[in-house]
């Protein structure tokens, strides 16, 4: 298998790589010690260059795993190259050394491969002097490879062929049968398949050998020829962009069903498809890069191929073990009664010889005849020719055996003997008729053997050809997804997609707390925080920069208490939310902010406290065409989009009079808890403000002037509406806002946004408010609310005004809520106007900031696009054609849709065992179709733990069924 350029793809590489001259690099990252990506960007294009030492040089399109903490040598070259321009890609010479330079002037830095040998990568400044180096050597006695030392770019190879004379004198010293190739590939700078090629172009044999294919004298100007024609190819080269081909091979696939299917396994990689690879099947690509980047990408999917094919193999052979040994099963047992058969025969023939032999024993045995003493006299009795003694070839006596060589009687007789001598173990303890009954008990216990194990042989062969198929479509469908499986950018944070299509991450350690800031959070974004201790970074991605929901904002707050220390302590907490301008690096004056930490500038938007209640589900990657099955399957829903009800409009002519310790807000929010009034009951409520009864004629005090407004409340849609008296507000800057209070049911208030403008003139002093406020009788009030509208007064009379401003921010609800009249004093005298009723998208509040500060992009990262999201899915339909899995923990409320799905919450569990056991609770669902159960088995388990929480206990339906198997 090749794995490094020789020098005709480097010229190849070079050519098509001159397109990224002009592009600045955004980063350096490196995969491994001799592996390094550099990110180039201009304008809106972007490319990653992959350089390895003594390997290659391409773009990829491919995510390779970067290394958590960069090493020494890519910070060197960050340090030096970052945001530098790429000012030349050339090749040192004729040689296999690339010299990158960035940069121009004394203010250039070059960064210097060489893909030959055991490979290297330097960076040098503008005069050569080297900085880094990643194989410091030396080179015989005088050239040094090491930091402040000089680049020797002088000692690389100047010329593609050497002298005529020198080719012709290596090839006269060369040994007969030695291989022409051989000798000439260090004289020639083209690569080995270039030599092949031309030679066969020459009307020369592959593998041409000296001696035998070729001869000095005869073939000489032919083989000067043919490598002139490959220096030509290497000029061309040069001069024009090459083709990609990947050169294959095909290997035969075992199956059960007797068809024979073959896999490809890529081979080589070249820019052009030579002479002796046209036979051979390959792939065709527009570009060499784009070949190499696919040859060098794809390999670690070409070995799970030749892995399937091994376990494959071994299944197959597994197969054929079980019907060979059932085989040889059969015919062991029926050796086994033949021979017990053939012994109880010979021992019923010679029942008088056996029975004196075992007397003889025992009677020595009994005279307490030691057993060396037995043996002896033994000896004695066989030399005297005694026919019992003679008979005897073994005393066992520490088993109480004896081993007889006996034959047929009747051997002598007309008719042959089936029966051959045979040395038999006789038993002491019994007579010769108890020895001959014991082999035929023998006998009869194998052939029974043999008639179960031929009964039971159909049904094993059965049996293990089914398991074997299992597992060969086992094996091809985890090869298969584990090859088509793409790793999205964000799994390596805690990630999940909210209800309503946004992704969310967060960092699991104060590292990527920083990255996710740093990088990933940008214009649009929401920040997410609790404040508590562990708490993870978490970022809502609004890659539209629309306005997110507040059901989404609830998710993200759940997931930053979930990854706390709440999670643990058990403990219900809150989070909050910020702009993504309002999140700064920046430390004040005298303080430093450690690693993962920020400054947050401006108002911190509360959120509601929310359960620690996670789930674990699967997300299903669709094929393309089943993407549209699945179209706004996660969307920002609102009360408008559900059927409207007949509501009957009630009018109360009474008013509340609202106290000065309580804001609207807090009447909505406990609203909810009004269970007792009817759903289909629509309030109207006419309100005006207490100041303006009270209101000072001089506009020069402060007071706040309310127009005249009336609340309609829709109890059976929580829906809060104000109206003048002429039923018409101002509509042009009102905004709708969906409160989530609990876990399932948002409350819509369609609120006005209070404006407050500047005015100079005074109000005439005689000016009334057109209504006084009232109080409702308590007869108007329906059963249950009086208590709890004490309950509600009782609730909130300790809340001051900040603890009121931070839960409107919250809510949102910028309606006529009344204010404190000590600050009323010091506002605006024309007070605020009301704002119309506005339908349309739900937009959450913006806090304006002050804080203008941008990270440095230093690596944008790639953007969430919608399409991407629409391509998963959490409740897939038998029609779905799906490519594999993603495991995703998620607030549990998120998760209500999808087809898989087990609650997680604080416990004692380990995160392994929930693991198997909610992937063993989706295997048993009766719903699930075979490929969801192959894409679930496919998934590691490592792989589903990652994100969960903590220790944690599994709740599911059936669940202490399957705990208990």
């Amino acid at each position: 298998m090749k794995t490094r350029f020789n020098t005709y793809d480097l010229v190849c590489s070079i050519t098509e790589l001159q397109r990224l001259i002009g592009m600045r690099v955004n980063q350096i990252y490196d995969v491994d010690h001799r592996t390094y990506l550099i990110r180039l960007q201009r304008s809106e294009e972007k490319c990653v260059l992959l350089l390895e030492s003594g390997n290659r040089m391409h773009t990829t399109a491919f995510e390779w795993p970067k290394n958590a903490a960069p090493s020494s040598f890519s910070m060197k070259m960050r340090k030096h190259l970052k945001n530098k321009r790429l000012e030349s890609l050339k090749q040192v010479g004729t040689d296999r050394i690339v010299d990158l330079q960035f940069g121009s002037g004394e203010a250039a830095y070059h960064i210097i491969l060489e893909v030959y040998d055991r490979g290297n990568i330097v960076l040098t400044d503008y005069e050569m002097t080297i900085l880094n180096i990643l194989r410091p050597h030396t080179e015989g006695d005088k050239v040094r490879f090491a930091v402040k030392e000089k680049y020797p770019a002088d000692r690389a190879h100047t010329a593609t062929i050497a002298p005529v004379e020198d080719i012709k004198k290596c090839i006269e010293s060369a040994k007969p049968g030695e291989n022409l190739k051989k000798i000439l590939n260090p004289l020639v700078e083209f690569g080995a398949a270039v030599i092949d090629h031309v030679l066969l172009q020459a009307g020369f044999v592959l593998g041409c050998k000296i001696g035998k294919d070729f001869d000095v004298t005869k073939d000489m100007s032919r083989l000067i020829e043919a490598l002139q024609n490959a220096d030509d190819m290497l000029k061309n080269a040069k001069a024009n962009v090459s083709k990609g081909y990947i050169i294959q091979k095909r290997e035969s696939k075992p199956s059960t069903d007797g068809k024979e299917e073959f896999i490809y396994a890529n081979i080589e990689f070249h820019p052009f498809l030579f002479e002796q690879y046209k036979n051979n099947p390959y792939k065709e690509f527009d570009s060499f890069d784009v070949a190499v980047d696919e040859y060098f990408s794809t390999m670690e999917g070409q070995k799970l191929d030749l892995k399937a094919l091994q376990q494959e193999k071994d299944a197959l052979k597994k197969l054929e073990n079980v019907k060979k040994d059932h085989s040889q099963r059969l015919v062991t047992l029926e050796k086994t009664q033949e021979v017990d058969k053939w012994k109880a025969e010979l021992i019923s023939r010679n029942q008088s010889l056996v029975d004196n032999a075992i007397f003889a024993i025992q009677n020595a045995l009994a005279n307490q005849v030691s057993w060396p003493d037995i043996q002896i006299l033994l000896k004695e009795a066989q030399a005297r020719g005694d026919p019992v003694a003679s008979a005897v070839k073994q005393l066992k006596l520490e088993t109480n055996h004896v081993a007889l060589l006996l034959r047929d009687p009747y051997e002598d007789s007309d008719e042959e003997s089936e029966l051959k001598p045979m040395v038999i173990d006789i038993d002491l303890a019994y007579s010769a008729f108890g020895n001959a009954r014991k082999y035929y008990n023998q006998k009869r216990s194998a052939a029974k053997k043999q008639q179960k194990t031929i009964e039971s042989q159909g049904k094993a062969l059965k049996s293990a050809e089914k398991k074997t198929k299992q597992t060969l479509k086992e094996v091809q469908a985890i090869h298969s997804i584990n090859k088509v499986r793409k790793t999205y950018w964000f799994e390596k944070f805690y990630w999940f997609i909210s209800s309503e299509n946004y992704l969310v991450i967060g960092g699991r350690d104060q590292q990527q707390n920083e990255l996710i800031v740093k990088r990933y959070l940008k214009s649009g974004d929401i920040y997410v925080h609790a404040d508590l201790t562990g708490a993870s970074s978490v970022v809502i991605k609004n890659p539209d920069g629309g306005a997110v929901p507040p059901k989404t904002l609830a998710e993200a707050g759940t997931m930053a208490v979930a990854y706390s220390i709440a999670w643990e302590a058990k403990v219900v907490a809150g989070a909050w939310w910020v702009n993504n301008d309002q999140v700064s690096k920046t430390a004040p004056t005298g303080e430093y902010l450690t690693t993962g930490s920020f400054m947050i500038r401006g108002k911190k938007n509360y959120l509601p406290p929310c359960q620690l209640i996670m789930g674990l589900s699967f997300l299903f990657r669709l094929e393309d065409s089943s993407i549209e099955r699945h179209k706004d399957e996660r969307r920002v829903r609102i009360i408008d989009e559900e059927t409207e009800k007949d509501e009957s409009i009630v009018e109360i002519d009474k008013e509340i009079e609202i106290e000065e310790n309580s804001d609207e807000d807090e009447c909505v929010e406990d609203t909810k808890q009004l269970d007792t009034i009817k759903e289909d009951s629509y309030t109207e409520v006419d309100v005006t403000s207490k100041e303006n009864e009270n209101k000072d004629d001089s506009a020069s005090e402060g007071d706040t002037d309310f127009p005249d407004v009336k609340i309609k409340i829709d109890y059976s849609t929580l829906r809060m509406e104000l109206h003048d008296e002429n039923d018409s507000l101002d509509k042009k800057n009102e905004e709708k806002n969906i409160i989530c209070l609990g876990d399932d049911k948002p409350i819509v208030i369609n609120s006005n946004k209070e404006k407050t403008t500047k005015s100079t003139q005074k109000q005439p002093p005689n000016k009334q408010p057109d209504k006084e406020v009232k109080k409702v009788e308590q007869g108007q009030l329906k059963r249950g609310q009086k208590s709890r509208l004490k309950k509600m007064k009782e609730k909130y009379k300790d809340q001051d005004e900040e603890d009121r401003h931070l839960a409107m921010e919250v809510l949102k609800s910028a309606g006529a809520a009344k204010e404190d009249k000590r600050r009323s004093k010091n506002k605006d005298p024309s007070g605020p106007k009301q704002q119309g009723k506005k339908k349309g998208p739900v937009k959450p509040p913006v806090v304006q900031s002050t804080n203008n500060e941008h990270f440095d992009e230093e690596d944008t990262g790639p953007l969430p696009e919608v399409d991407m999201l629409d391509q998963l899915t959490g409740k897939p339909v038998p029609e779905d054609e799906l490519l594999f899995a993603v495991p995703v923990v998620a607030p549990y409320n998120t998760l209500l849709n999808y087809k898989f799905k087990v609650k997680l919450t604080p416990g004692t569990g380990k995160r392994g065992k929930a693991a198997k056991t909610a992937i063993a609770v989706f295997l048993k669902d009766k719903e699930i179709t075979s490929r969801e159960k192959d894409l679930l088995k496919a998934v590691k388990d490592e792989t589903v733990v990652r994100n969960m929480p903590g220790k944690v206990k599994i709740s599911a339906p059936q669940i202490q069924k399957i705990r208990n198997k």
